[in-house]
């Protein structure tokens, strides 16, 4: 229950044991179409290049930057938490001309504060992150995409934790480039990064004067493994290709909105009992992250101390804060598999007694009794 891994549908452990077939099997390609068509229903959008790239969520993060970032553009970087720095510290190492757009760990941007450095700037991309794991903070992006768009601008996503937990609409909110993770609510182990390009995305990369500076991450190339031709790139991870087919199927089997709702519901459940606990979230209200539930930490208490007892005595992994929230807030995440009031309940139970034994005066029972509540 921390911010990833989550945990993982017995159907796609079962998957990711399935015999191993080369990379260019006819079996295996198919897995590949499949995968494709269900990745641009889960994203929701037509985009032709959309695609798992082989590696962790940092690999789409990458593969998003590089592809459309060449030597002295103009590249403004939204950063509220570690995931905007390291966007930042990526594009700085491609040789952009990088702006950095800051707020504070735990907040998000208005759609006036980014319009007044797109102004300022003019830049050729704008990278935003939507769900920023390291603070819980969902970042709204409609606005944010017409006022990148107005401008000539590309805008580059980070969906690693949203994709599959709250909406993701890349067509209809105009996104460029998006990016994300399959261990957050796909449920599936980390290995591959979801991508997908919009049209003008690849316009941008088709008019490169230069040759992306990553090989492995040149979507030039890949999109020709991933495409009709089949031409080949690299060998895939083929068994995380498995476990990622059969997460999409169980996602959408599911349907898209009741996996949406379901995070919002055990959200709201686990957050009344932690209130009722008199723990406060780091977030406010209105930008709270559903799948990934930021508290602070009470006065006093040692942060790993509970979080140990939480994994020893009750088998319940939690995150802890990073960078500046550090020692200061608990991670809790409800992702995929995860998101269940079971979970829910029992985090609660443990959780009251980690704190009464930490010294914290617990209503007794009134977590799992306000969860409870919601949950009828």
């Amino acid at each position: 229950m921390g911010p990833g891994p989550s945990d993982t549908h017995p159907h796609v452990l079962a998957a990711l044991g399935a015999p191993t077939v080369g990379h260019l099997d006819p079996f295996f390609l198919q897995v590949m179409s499949e995968t494709q068509v269900m990745l641009r229903q889960v994203f929701r959008t037509q985009n032709e290049l959309t695609l798992a790239v082989s590696g962790t969520g940092t690999a789409g993060m990458e593969t998003s930057l590089v592809n459309l970032i060449e030597t002295g553009d103009k590249v403004i970087v939204c950063v509220k938490g570690v995931f905007g720095g390291r966007m930042a510290d990526m594009a700085k190492r491609m040789g952009a001309d990088v702006t950095v757009l800051e707020r504070p760990f735990g907040e998000v941007f208005s759609s006036a504060e980014v319009a007044e450095a797109v102004k300022r700037v003019q830049p050729k991309v704008v990278a935003i992150v939507h769900a920023e794991t390291s603070t819980g903070a969902l970042q709204p992006l409609e606005e944010i995409s017409k006022i990148v768009h107005d401008a000539g601008a590309l805008l580059v996503v980070d969906a690693v934790t949203s994709l599959g937990g709250v909406p993701v609409e890349v067509d209809a909110w105009g996104l460029d480039a998006v990016y994300s993770g399959t261990q957050k609510c796909l449920s599936c182990p980390p290995g591959l990064s979801p991508v997908t390009f919009g049209p003008r995305a690849v316009a941008a990369l088709d008019k490169r004067k230069t040759k992306v500076s990553s090989w492995y991450f040149d979507l030039s190339l890949v999109r020709n493994y991933w495409g009709q031709d089949r031409a080949y790139h690299h060998t895939a991870p083929i068994n995380m290709n498995y476990a990622l087919h059969e997460g999409l199927r169980l996602l959408l089997e599911e349907g898209l909105e009741a996996r949406h709702a379901r995070h919002l519901r055990n959200h709201i459940a686990l957050k009344a009992g932690l209130q009722a606990m008199g723990l406060k979230y780091a977030v406010a209200a209105d930008c709270q992250l559903p799948q990934l539930n930021a508290v602070l930490i009470p006065a006093g208490v040692d942060d790993m101390k509970v979080r140990r007892q939480l994994l020893t005595e009750f088998g319940i992994e939690i995150g802890g804060g990073l960078g500046p929230m550090k020692g200061k807030t608990w991670r809790i995440g409800l992702m995929g598999e995860t998101a269940y009031p079971r979970n829910v309940l029992l985090l609660l139970g443990a959780l009251e007694r980690c704190l009464t034994a930490n010294g914290v005066a617990c209503p007794p029972g009134a977590g799992v009794a306000a969860a409870n509540a919601k949950l009828a």
